[in-house]
């Protein structure tokens, strides 16, 4: 047996695995509840999926020029859609789409009410003798006329 049969028998293996992780993929992300699993579906049995298909064209081109062009391809995959899974969570995480009876460990709602906690005792901190801060007085409140602060009207003709 040559290499060449070896490699071929290899990349129809590894274009198989591929194209049954992709539709794994597919299939979790119609199938599973909600938002947090549906982004998992979609990311890591794809990415290995998409990888596992590239192993196999790199065995079926053997060309070096194609291998540098996959390699590129597999790594912007690992740099992207690690970090747009993770956008797409806290988008949904923010805007309340996911299943919180899902969660077993509720990190985001501990970190948010830190930062909150936070945030009020800067304010309370920063606060001026009218108990507003000083970013959160308008002009009024800082003895201002808002009319005279904004000069001259540009777009009115004269």
């Amino acid at each position: 047996m040559s290499w060449s049969t070896v490699a071929d028998w290899a990349a129809a293996v590894l274009l198989l695995a591929g194209a049954l992780l992709t539709l794994v993929a597919g299939v979790g992300v119609l199938r599973f509840p909600d938002l947090l699993s549906r982004m998992h579906a979609g990311a890591k049995p794809q990415v290995l999926g998409l990888v596992l298909m590239l192993t196999a064209e790199a065995l079926r081109a053997r060309s070096w020029p194609i291998l540098g062009m996959l390699v590129v391809v597999v790594i912007f995959q690992f740099l992207t859609v690690p970090v747009a899974a993770h956008m797409v969570g806290r988008a949904g995480y923010r805007s309340d789409q996911i299943r919180r009876d899902l969660l077993v460990v509720d990190e985001m709602a501990r970190d948010e009410a830190a930062a909150e906690a936070a945030a009020v005792a800067v304010a309370r901190r920063d606060a001026g003798p009218g108990g507003t801060t000083p970013l959160a007085a308008g002009p009024r409140d800082r003895g201002q006329d808002p009319v005279e602060d904004q000069g001259p009207a540009r777009d009115v003709p004269q």
